[in-house]
């Protein structure tokens, strides 16, 4: 399997201008920056529907805009038992300060609601202000209320050339 943290790093814009914020890349190896996952199309699909459709390729686009896409957790947690899965998830919080504060995103988006006030934290801690934002991952059964909260803040984002 490709390196997770490597393909990300090539997909980093020099200036980011929002920092989504997953939970971590799955265990099943569908990670975003891979292409061709469930996430990729869910947020293409709104970013187009907000934005219009674009020339060349999403993941491409996405990275010029200064989008960026990172996890609270660097290794998959989907697989661990939900009180693993949540200590896991509070201990990384120290990582994702670290980030927030390198990083200095004008905008964060937490892309799991059960993941906000970790992101919250992190970025209070970072001493960012960053407008911030939260919608519902785009499985069972929220993909409808993903792309609906998705249409609404994009226009919001901070991103480059706007």
């Amino acid at each position: 399997m490709m390196d997770v943290e490597f393909i990300r790093a090539s997909y980093r814009p020099d200036r980011i201008t929002t920092l989504f914020v997953g939970e971590s890349a799955p265990a099943s190896g569908d990670f975003f920056y891979f292409g061709n996952n469930a996430m990729l199309r869910h947020v293409q699909r709104a970013t187009e529907a907000a934005l219009g459709p674009a020339e060349g390729e999403f993941l491409d686009r996405f990275k010029a805009y200064g989008w960026f896409l990172d996890d609270l957790v660097l290794t998959p947690v989907d697989k661990l038992p939900a009180s693993e899965r949540k200590a896991t998830c509070l201990a990384a919080m120290d990582g994702l300060r670290d980030r927030i504060a390198a990083y200095q995103p004008l905008t964060i988006v937490s892309m799991l609601i059960s993941i906000k006030s970790i992101v919250e934290a992190a970025a209070k801690a970072a001493g960012s202000n960053a407008a911030r934002y939260v919608v519902p991952f785009p499985g069972m059964g929220q993909q409808t209320r993903f792309h609906n909260r998705m249409l609404e803040i994009i226009p919001l984002l901070a991103r480059n050339g706007t």
